[in-house]
């Protein structure tokens, strides 16, 4: 199957008008439109947010027997459904059960002639589904029963696609995932590695599509080590599940400082690091104290240098956060500030577990 992108993620809240709200608010994302019963959606509100390339769907249960209620109550809020764009969706959902995915929702098309959709979902990692999403016309509605509001497309925004998803599952089932994202989905693996932060260890595979447009890095912990944040992801989690976000932008010096006026609060970085970081890296064209000053990371790789910074996590478990990343050349995932990620959210979760302010 040819997986062109990712076309949307749905998130699972608790209440869909104040998680919308709160990404409005930090991260400056648009209402782009609102579903619920007046709308024919079934046991859920949903609200529609965009951002240039980025569509995110935020949905809270109406219903105990809507999926939405089952996924918050076992997990907590977070990333239920990874909608993928196909040419054809029925082919893609028949060809993904055919080779072993579990099917969740058979392929539906709605909407006028011309402007059709077409969704169809197939099991992924853990509780999350895979929605494939063809489209009739590109610029066509997000799906009928979501009802739109205005949105401009060129409207003013920090970040501008999905760079990739952060994923950790259980210890020792890293292998068959990204076997199974390679044969089902025929996504390729690009790069893997181990990362030893003290006596804690994880090991990290990156499957990608064949445009870059879909990019998960999937995590599991090294359970011959002692356990951290990995550990406690997948324990807080419930199981395997979305840990992280990343969110491209083309100027993170200016969206972090933009970003933490709204409200959004960012990992701190320790002074030693940048105390090596020219050594390390050489010029990279931004000036260090910049960095320094807001605990930007910087990372390079022979195609460029990449910039990138994480957010804490707000949600009651401490589980998903964001990043941003700003890619100058450089097409890896910041091999060297992994270590300093980890430490980072080992420090979050040590001095306050649960993620709250």
């Amino acid at each position: 199957m040819d997986i062109q992108s990712i076309d949307h993620i749905e998130l699972f809240v608790d209440d869909a008008e104040e998680a919308a709200l709160e990404l409005r608010e930090q991260f400056g994302f648009a209402l782009a439109g609102r579903g619920g019963t007046r709308t024919g959606l079934r046991g859920c509100e949903s609200v529609l947010l965009r951002q240039h390339d980025i569509t995110l769907l935020v949905t809270s249960a109406t219903s105990p027997d809507h999926r939405a209620a089952e996924y918050v109550e076992r997990h907590g809020q977070g990333v239920g459904v990874i909608g993928l764009r196909v040419d054809d969706a029925q082919a893609a959902f028949a060809e993904a059960v055919e080779r072993g995915a579990l099917p969740v929702a058979p392929p539906e098309r709605v909407g006028p002639e011309g402007a059709q959709v077409v969704f169809a979902s197939v099991s992924g990692f853990g509780d999350v589904e895979h929605r494939f999403v063809s489209r009739g016309r590109p610029d066509g509605p997000f799906a009928p029963l979501i009802e739109e509001t205005g949105w401009d497309r060129s409207g003013e925004g920090l970040f501008t696609q999905i760079d990739h998803l952060a994923v950790c599952v259980p210890a020792g089932t890293l292998k068959e995932t990204v076997h199974a994202y390679e044969e089902i989905f025929g996504l390729r693996q690009t790069f893997e590695e181990q990362i030893v932060v003290g006596s804690q260890a994880m090991d990290s595979k990156v499957v990608q599509n064949g445009s870059g447009r879909l990019t998960l890095t999937i995590i599991e912990p090294d359970v011959t080590r002692s356990p951290g944040q990995i550990d406690r992801f997948i324990e807080a989690h419930d199981g395997a599940g979305v840990q992280h976000i990343a969110f491209l932008t083309e100027d993170i010096l200016t969206a972090v400082p933009k970003s933490a006026e709204r409200g959004v609060r960012f990992l701190t970085t320790p002074q030693s690091y940048y105390e090596a970081l020219g050594s390390r890296l050489g010029p990279i064209g931004v000036p260090v104290e910049a960095l320094r000053e807001l605990s930007v990371l910087a990372d390079r790789d022979p195609a460029g240098v990449m910039l990138q910074i994480f957010t804490e996590s707000r949600h009651t478990r401490g589980t998903l956060f964001y990043e941003l990343i700003d890619r100058r050349g450089a097409s890896t995932f910041g091999s060297n500030n992994i270590k300093a990620l980890y430490e980072a959210v080992d420090r979050q979760q040590t001095s306050n577990p649960t993620g709250q302010a």
